[in-house]
């Protein structure tokens, strides 16, 4: 393969300390490489003035599975008016079809992309669209924490050692990345009528509290070695007070490392005459105090977009906001979710709150190495509206112009006028790159030193940072050009990312039982055998 320089580039490569310096940056069979002791040969590309950096990484996105699927189904209008942007592929039209996804990532720069929710029972659907969506390497997050088999086993009182090899054999037969717990015992309660359910509250039949299952989860996912720290949606999600709930949540990981997820959306206080208040400052006091948590934002941006959920006693709930007035809600044997539309709106208080408390989590926490970025797509912004949040983080003034445009009584009881931090090109590159690599367990991207795969992003610097970050000047996927000047010119496939914990294999003599007598299909059918991905849909699968 041919080796390529990019010669000229100001590079952004926190990993190795490099902010910025002018450097040429060497490419060969996939992979950043030292530069060469006889350099002649090789292919040159002057990204003179350009600013270079890895890949970027989104950590939390729904691209793939069930609720995405009945979500583009309830919202036909979102697509069927849709300009097709590469008429020759299946699909072009579409807004959130996998094509458009893998291209409209690809053109801001990003190369790695995590479904943050597959259900177990649906895993070889969710694989089979990971797979289809091009040129971005993907990985899934298995939900646990409100399957029948994982409650018995703690109604039981089995050992850690039991609940590990269940994980392990779960990670395994799921081809996932990580573990994902969801509102813990939460969707279980709702299917005996619960209505709402709090971190000490008690699932009824099993005797198990929230907090019990999450933590036997974490326990879990920490003796295995996995990776990435268990994903934890925490309960209460959208609730005036649910700061509360956060910091207990905190609190109950012992100083184990735990990831909370989108905490925008328990970021809450209950104070003042609305009853709806920032919380930030306090979560972000926890956070900063607690250095094994990391959090990612889901950040909140004005607009039509549709909420979608395996929190289902959470969108059950949420139904009667649904705008427009339609919702889908269903059950499985291992959860199950729900899809109601929404759209935020800049003059509605609690709207244009949500949107503050975001952006000063994001300021608020010191380190951004432990911050990450995202919108929860789609549940508080399309990840196409990205660009608009760089912008938000960077540039002070950008933020203070929209302060005076949403709800005033919003913006008096926000802190964000007072916030005065602006992201600097470095803080981006840690916050969508290194540390997201780190986070994951994936020590081969996030970075351009010598061995990573060669996922490069090149951008023309510009003031408008939105600008700057929705196109491009240049893409590499493992060594090979994907975008030029914003536009997708080369379509290449992706791998799917797995771990591989072992475990004992006697679970299998109860898990092989509790399939015959309970399940709907039979435990040989459930699992993803090792050579399913790439015989069946062509995704080459690299375990960790």
């Amino acid at each position: 393969m041919t080796t390529v320089r990019l010669t000229g580039g100001r590079i952004y490569d926190p990993a190795h300390g490099v902010k910025g310096e002018v450097r040429d940056l060497w490419m060969r069979d996939g992979h950043i490489i030292a530069p060469p002791a006889e350099p002649g040969g090789a292919h040159t590309v002057d990204v003179s003035g350009k600013v270079v950096m890895a890949g970027a990484i989104d950590i939390h996105s729904h691209i793939a599975g069930g609720n995405v699927n009945t979500a583009r189904v309830l919202m036909p209008e979102e697509h069927l008016a849709e300009q097709a942007r590469y008429p020759q592929y299946p699909f072009s039209g579409a807004k959130w079809s996998a094509f458009d996804t893998g291209y409209r990532y690809a053109e801001m720069g990003f190369t790695t992309v995590v479904e943050p929710a597959v259900l177990p029972l649906n895993a070889v659907q969710a694989h089979a669209e990971l797979a289809a969506i091009p040129i971005i390497d993907t990985a899934g997050l298995a939900i646990l924490g409100n399957d029948d088999f994982m409650l018995r086993l703690l109604r039981g009182g089995v050992e850690q050692q039991t609940i590990n090899d269940y994980v392990a054999w779960t990670l395994r037969a799921t081809r996932c990345l990580g573990l994902k717990v969801i509102n813990a015992g939460g969707a279980a309660a709702f299917k005996h009528n619960a209505r709402s359910f709090g971190l000490d509250d008690v699932v009824p039949m099993y005797g198990v509290t929230s907090r019990q299952i999450l933590q036997s989860l974490q326990r879990a996912v920490v003796e295995l070695g996995v990776g990435h720290p268990v994903h934890v949606h925490c309960n209460n999600l959208g609730v005036a007070g649910n700061v509360e709930t956060a910091l207990a949540t905190i609190e109950a990981a012992g100083g184990l490392p735990m990831h909370l997820a989108h905490v925008q959306f328990y970021g809450y206080g209950d104070e003042g005459r609305r009853h709806f208040s920032s919380g930030a400052a306090r979560l972000t006091d926890a956070i900063n105090r607690n250095p094994n948590i990391t959090v990612d934002v889901g950040q909140v941006l004005f607009g039509q977009t549709v909420t979608i959920s395996g929190d289902v006693l959470r969108q059950f709930d949420a139904r009667g906001i649904a705008n427009p007035r339609k919702w889908a809600v269903w059950e499985a044997e291992d959860g199950g979710g729900g899809i109601v539309p929404f759209k935020y709106r800049e003059n509605n208080y609690v709207n244009a709150l949500q949107w503050a408390i975001g952006l000063e989590i994001f300021l608020l926490v010191d380190d951004p190495w432990r911050v990450f970025f995202t919108t929860d797509h789609p549940n508080g912004a399309p990840f196409t509206r990205y660009p608009e949040l760089f912008h938000l983080l960077m540039d002070r003034d950008y933020r203070n112009s929209w302060l005076e445009r949403i709800h005033a009584g919003a913006a008096d009881v926000a802190l964000l006028r007072h916030l005065d931090r602006e992201y600097s090109l470095d803080d981006i590159a840690v916050m969508t790159r290194a540390a997201p690599a780190r986070l994951l367990g994936l020590p081969d991207r996030g970075h351009l030193g010598p061995g990573a795969v060669a996922d490069v992003a090149v951008y023309s610097e510009q003031e408008d940072k939105a600008a700057m970050f929705r196109r491009a000047h240049l893409v590499y996927k493992n060594g090979q050009k994907v975008v030029e000047d914003g536009r997708v010119v080369n379509v290449v496939k992706g791998r799917t990312h797995a771990v591989a914990p072992a475990f004992d294999p006697g679970i299998g003599d109860p898990l092989r039982d509790y399939f015959h007598r309970y399940h709907l299909v039979r435990m040989e059918n459930y699992a993803l055998l090792p050579e399913w991905l790439p015989r069946t849909i062509g995704s080459e699968l690299v375990v960790h």
